[in-house]
């Protein structure tokens, strides 16, 4: 068997999605430690960029991919219900600032949605790339399934969720400095209500008290997202057409 005929074997095997997505994730997080942790080398954009890359050069359709990647997707409905973790573990830091909080995560939500929804139509971007715009900002694995109960594309969803959370990771530093923001708490909350789990992990590399403040954030952006989301969806898709 010569390598030409290995290689076939190899790239149709469920296991070659599954091992490419890992190693283009480790190789995002090497770049993004030589480089000095720095916002502008992101490990989840590094991934992405050389997972599609890839899948170009070899020509895989992505339903082939999904074949072998469909087992760190089934690890989302763990990563959804682990965030009652840091929604326990930072409970304490909400005592007193329940109303501050709650109003930073109802407006942080109103806006993320009416921005990018109200921005697209004013656009006139068709209305179906345009839908899945509603859960960008909250976690992946429940805007999946936000989108899904509601009849949109669940997978244009969580592609917009990435890049909602690789841009917020990003930017979030440099725009927050720009505001003069310096309270720690406050820099991670609107982190994590803004770009969910891709700016907590990058906050926990800035801070430690934005990082939990980060993941309080992004845990009840999840739930008031999985609450709402669904009752004024339908009502913003009738707007929309």
């Amino acid at each position: 068997m010569d390598l030409r005929e290995i290689w076939v074997y190899l790239s149709g095997s469920p296991l070659f999605s599954l091992i490419l997505t890992l190693v283009a994730y480790q190789l995002g997080v090497m770049a993004h430690q030589r480089f000095g942790r720095s916002p502008l080398v992101n490990p989840v954009a590094i991934a992405v960029l050389l997972t599609a890359g890839m899948l170009l050069l070899i020509d895989m359709p992505y339903p082939q991919y999904f074949e072998g990647a469909q087992f760190i997707h089934f690890l989302l409905g763990t990563a959804t219900v682990a965030l009652a973790v840091p929604i326990a573990q930072g409970w304490h830091l909400l005592k007193g600032r329940f109303a501050q909080l709650g109003l930073a995560l109802l407006m942080g939500g109103l806006v993320s949605v009416v921005s990018s929804v109200g921005l697209a139509s004013l656009l006139n971007i068709p209305t179906d790339l345009v839908t899945p715009m509603l859960a960008k900002s909250v976690t992946a694995p429940i805007a999946m399934g936000i989108s899904e109960s509601m009849g949109i594309s669940p997978t244009l969803t969580a592609v917009y969720a990435v890049l909602t959370g690789v841009i917020g990771a990003i930017a979030a530093t440099h725009l927050l400095n720009a505001l003069g923001m310096r309270d720690w708490t406050a820099r991670g909350f609107a982190v994590g209500v803004a770009a969910h789990g891709i700016g907590t992990s990058r906050a926990f590399a800035v801070h430690p008290d934005a990082g939990a403040f980060s993941s309080v954030g992004m845990g009840l952006h999840g739930v008031a997202g999985a609450l709402f989301l669904p009752l004024i969806g339908p009502w913003l898709l009738k707007w929309l057409s």
